[in-house]
């Protein structure tokens, strides 16, 4: 039988044993030190050792050695992924490791709208404050409008990279589709015509049939007379502000369609995807000229006294509308 003093040397082992599995849980499941919510990133191929002791300097943890003793004993096994995570303030260990342990990461997202031309591509990202590096103007037409997310830190050059991959890859694939007796001889002509039809009309189900006309007018050798080939030597593309002045629609340079027949010698803008799928696969169409109709849309002529007729009826519904 146990004397006094061995049951007082029991429960004091016992209470110490208590006291320090209180704490060692404690440590997992209570809460953290990090004071505010925090993004934290856990680079790519980075051991749990290393990012722990990269938490611990930030605060996101009280110690590297209890944080990684901890996640073996409790953890499950549970593999770290590579990103961006947000850690909520005083986030206790156990629900850091959950966070970087789960597909939860901090996506970001720089998104090139169909015909933003280049000049305003290299200003989104320029703006993005979450990219690294420097970036030149990209070429006109040489990116595939659309949404990219992209890493904290990454560079600007790789993004931009990534979407004129993005534009050459597209480009390929449509051209291995494009329909037979096409006006436009290669991908470089109808990546050209289709930044024309992108800026031309902002009505979707209206691309087949502007390809199709200003793909008539390019067979016969008649000038396309597209305003946005005016207006893109004057702003790069960006909104002119203004109505269009008659010396700049006599102006002689390499995009004015009005001046010259045939396509200009770059593209205009950005295209998107479904504007170089109309020039591949434009209307089957006799138009040769078309006038906004009031709708945000065109309609389409085949000849010039029909076209002049439908001249008339707009004037006549910008009349109405105190326009002019």
């Amino acid at each position: 039988m146990m004397s006094r003093r061995n049951w007082i040397l029991v429960a004091a082992i016992g209470l110490v044993a208590a006291i320090a599995l209180w704490s060692f849980v404690g440590g997992w499941y209570g809460s953290g030190p990090l004071k505010k919510d925090q993004h934290f990133l856990v680079p790519a191929g980075a051991s749990l050792s290393a990012v722990a002791e990269r938490m611990e300097k930030q605060g996101v943890i009280r110690s590297a050695r209890g944080f990684t003793l901890r996640a073996r004993v409790f953890g499950g096994g549970s593999g770290i992924k590579a990103g961006e995570f947000a850690i909520p303030a005083h986030a206790s260990a156990s629900r850091v490791l959950a966070i970087i342990s789960s597909d939860d990461m901090v996506r970001r997202f720089v998104m090139v709208p169909e015909g933003m031309p280049s000049i305003m591509v290299y200003e989104r990202l320029n703006a993005q404050e979450h990219l690294s590096g420097d970036v030149s103007t990209p070429n006109e037409g040489s990116v595939l409008p659309d949404s990219y997310a992209y890493e904290n830190g990454e560079p600007r050059a790789a993004l931009l990279r990534r979407m004129q991959g993005a534009m050459t890859k597209t480009l390929a694939e449509l051209w291995a589709k494009r329909a037979s007796g096409l006006v436009v001889k290669t991908p470089e002509q109808a990546l050209i015509l289709a930044s024309i039809v992108e800026k031309e009309t902002g009505k979707p189900s209206e691309r087949g049939m502007v390809a199709g006309l200003y793909s008539n007018r390019l067979r016969i050798g008649m000038p396309l007379q597209a305003d946005p080939t005016i207006i893109y030597p004057i702003t790069k593309g960006k909104p002119l502000g203004r109505r269009i002045r008659q010396s700049e629609i006599r102006a002689v340079n390499d995009y004015n369609t009005y001046t010259m027949a045939g396509l200009p010698k770059h593209p205009i803008t950005n295209p998107g995807r479904e504007s170089i799928a109309a020039v591949l696969n434009p209307a089957k169409t006799d138009a040769l000229y078309m006038v906004a109709d009031g709708t945000g849309g065109h309609v389409f002529a085949a000849t010039l006294s029909e076209h002049n007729e439908n001249v008339k009826k707009w004037f006549a519904i910008r009349r109405s509308r105190g326009e002019i």
